[in-house]
């Protein structure tokens, strides 16, 4: 199991999330993020098939989330991104070791009604903890305003005076963000994009820097990308789209494949020894 790439503060695996979850260690992990597939029937231009049978999708899903749970350390974050069907379904696997903390809300713009149903208009990123969290920072948005005139939006009740200078407190609802489109062709082959700014928050509020970040479903990146920006280690896999994370981080860092990682890589596996040998060879053969 070599990496496909490092830099000073992540290594990414090109593999299935259950075979780097099952070689790792447990309890070694700070936060968790998780955009996995939604078993919608797209068409990821990779090979991937993302329609299976309901009860498998869900028994597999069953899986990573325990082995996720696993790895995280206590009072660790675990943050799970998807449709509100799915995290019904999602949530009581997560409940099952975990405790929960909130159902996050995210706009869903650019949608449409569905049948005889109400308009869809949220996306769920679940938030849990193992147990109490270790770590809980609160974070600020911009107080809104309007996108025409400039001006802000409400007067707070003649307290404007009295709010944080460094803006608002986040709250459970995020309407300032536009997650990923499920269109049944990807305007990128092969590539399921995530708005930086998702799991970016999720980081902030769950980890400090230099903690230790994983993320079972690399998609576009944006993970890692938010890690590298903020100052936190990751530990990345992707079965399909590493190139296209390579590049990303190449073209927002300037990052050189082969850097030696500023944590114990080695020690977050099981095989210690065996792990050791390949990240020596894979190393080598990036020199």
């Amino acid at each position: 199991m070599r990496p496909y790439l490092a830099t000073s503060r992540g290594v990414l695996y090109s593999a299935d999330c259950l075979e780097v979850l099952g070689a790792l260690r447990s309890e070694i992990v700070d936060c968790v993020f998780a955009d996995p597939p939604f078993n919608l029937g797209k068409d990821y231009a990779n090979g991937f098939n993302d329609k299976i049978a309901a009860s498998d999708y869900f028994q597999w899903a069953e899986s990573w989330i325990a082995e996720c749970s696993r790895v995280l350390k206590p009072g660790g974050a675990f943050f799970l991104y998807a449709l509100p069907e799915l995290a019904i379904r999602f949530a009581q696997f997560l409940g099952t070791n975990l405790t929960f903390r909130h159902w996050i809300a995210l706009t869903m713009k650019g949608t449409y009604s569905r049948g005889k149903k109400l308009y869809p208009a949220h996306y769920a990123l679940l938030y849990f903890t193992k147990g109490e969290p270790k770590t809980f920072n609160r974070v600020r948005v911009p107080i809104p305003a309007c996108r025409h005139c400039g001006g802000e939006i409400k007067d707070y009740g003649g307290h404007r005076n009295k709010l944080n200078p460094s803006g608002l407190n986040l709250t459970d609802f995020w309407d300032d963000t536009s997650p990923n489109r499920h269109h049944k062709y990807k305007v990128r082959p092969g590539v399921n994009e995530l708005k930086l700014m998702i799991p970016e928050r999720a980081i902030l509020i769950s980890t400090n820097p230099g903690e230790m970040v994983f993320d079972p479903f690399g998609g576009g990146g944006s993970t890692y990308q938010a890690a590298e920006k903020n100052d936190r280690n990751w530990l990345g896999v992707e079965l399909y789209d590493c190139e296209q994370i390579k590049n990303r981080l190449i073209d927002k860092f300037g990052l050189f494949l082969g850097e030696q990682p500023r944590f114990d890589l080695v020690s977050l596996w099981k095989s210690i020894e065996n792990q050791e040998v390949q990240i020596i060879q894979w190393c080598q053969g990036q020199n």
